[in-house]
């Protein structure tokens, strides 16, 4: 090999290193996600619970987990939510049920700790809580 073919070498090898690598498709949006029946009940759950609306809360939530949520932690948030939902109107056995799925199905789930200090439901979370 002469030296100008051997230099015209190093030169691409080390040019190839700098190239960009290609671009890797776009994660799914919140648009892509709330395509999905499950995670679109997720989100109407949440809001209702927001705005105070109990009821239609708990209806959104029990309907997201009953169509599937992908994400354990989504199903443990929609079990939290209504765990609070069943404290507050006096379901204390359906409060415990709901905390005890919340940690079956997904293990790392706990609340904060203004969430565990709520007088309604942090007693119950704290008797389920290992």
């Amino acid at each position: 090999m002469n030296r100008l073919t051997a230099i015209s070498a190093l030169f691409a090898l080390a040019c190839a290193g700098c190239a960009t690598p290609p671009a890797a498709p776009p994660a799914g949006g919140l648009s892509d996600l709330l395509e999905r029946p499950a995670e679109r009940a997720l989100y109407e759950g949440m809001r209702a619970y927001d705005d105070g609306q109990y009821p239609a809360a708990e209806k959104s939530l029990r309907r997201a987990l009953g169509e599937g949520l992908a994400s354990p932690r989504d199903r443990a948030n929609a079990y939290k939510l209504i765990a609070f939902i069943a404290c507050t109107s006096e379901r204390l056995g359906e409060c415990e049920a709901a905390f005890m799925a919340a940690r079956t199905v997904y293990p790392a789930f706990v609340l904060s700790r203004s969430e565990a200090g709520h007088p309604l439901w942090g007693p119950v979370y704290r008797r389920v809580a290992p």
